[in-house]
């Protein structure tokens, strides 16, 4: 039985934890080879190796996805092949007093969350023009539209999020360049948890209740995979400059 990727490339920032593995491998089993790239410190070899394992097609390179030299070399020495597919999902979080936060958090932040998506995406672009069109995905958030406190600079960096995925679909349409956001709630990860702690922490109210008022529960990095692997394949062939958002009406309330 075809998968929905089969015979794409599919290169993973993040790939090694949370969504991002979950994005591995579930690309990995629709067909995709899968180049993940995180940081050195990460289970990415681990990870490409166990899909290796499995029958997959796989590899890691390690690079702070920030770093310009680092992307580059990450996306040059791609052993798989032309990249079709480039999922942006590397990000962190800062989860602080506006008045207490610093300009080298907001430097930070900007540049794992956005600089991140510019070198990946500059970077991987042309392979993709040559082999006639790809797709882009761009891991959003609810909080690019529905502002949380304590998030000022996060929910920043996912506003510059939903329109570097919009105006990247813009002007590579004609190329048959697809990009598109993914825009999760609230998620099951450690990503997720620490925020969950440090917002409740700060006295925000995101209690089992409270989010289960919101969005009705947890979301799963398995339901981020499969948002993002819709906007990847050809199915979402006339999809492009989305937001999709994947947070059981959070945003609709």
């Amino acid at each position: 039985m075809a998968g929905r990727l089969d015979g794409k490339i599919a290169l993973i920032s993040g790939g090694a934890g949370g969504c991002g593995l979950a994005a591995s491998e579930l690309f990995a089993r629709e067909g995709a080879a899968v180049g993940i790239v995180d940081l050195p410190q990460s289970q990415g070899e681990a990870v490409a190796a166990r899909l290796r394992s499995e029958g997959f097609r796989a590899a890691f390179a390690s690079a702070d996805v920030s770093d310009e030299r680092q992307v580059t070399q990450a996306v040059v020495s791609g052993e798989l092949g032309p990249i079709t597919v480039l999922f942006n999902h590397a990000g962190t979080i800062v989860i602080r007093p506006f008045l207490e936060t610093t300009a080298e958090e907001w430097d930070r932040l900007m540049a794992v969350n956005v600089r991140s998506m510019f070198l990946m995406t500059r970077a991987v672009l042309p392979q993709m023009i040559d082999a006639g069109g790809g797709s882009i995905v761009c891991t959003s958030s609810i909080s690019a539209v529905a502002a949380t406190p304590m998030e000022v600079l996060y929910n920043t960096t996912k506003g510059a999020c939903h329109m570097f995925a919009r105006s990247v679909a813009v002007e590579f349409r004609d190329r048959n360049i697809r990009c598109n956001a993914v825009c999760p709630g609230f998620i099951q990860t450690a990503h997720g948890q620490r925020e969950v702690e440090e917002l409740t922490r700060y006295g925000v109210d995101v209690s089992d209740a409270a989010i289960a008022a919101q969005q009705g529960r947890m979301c799963r990095p398995d339901e981020v995979a499969k948002a993002a692997l819709y906007l990847s394949s050809d199915d979402a062939s006339f999809v492009s400059g989305a937001h999709l958002f994947v947070d059981n009406c959070f945003t609709a309330m």
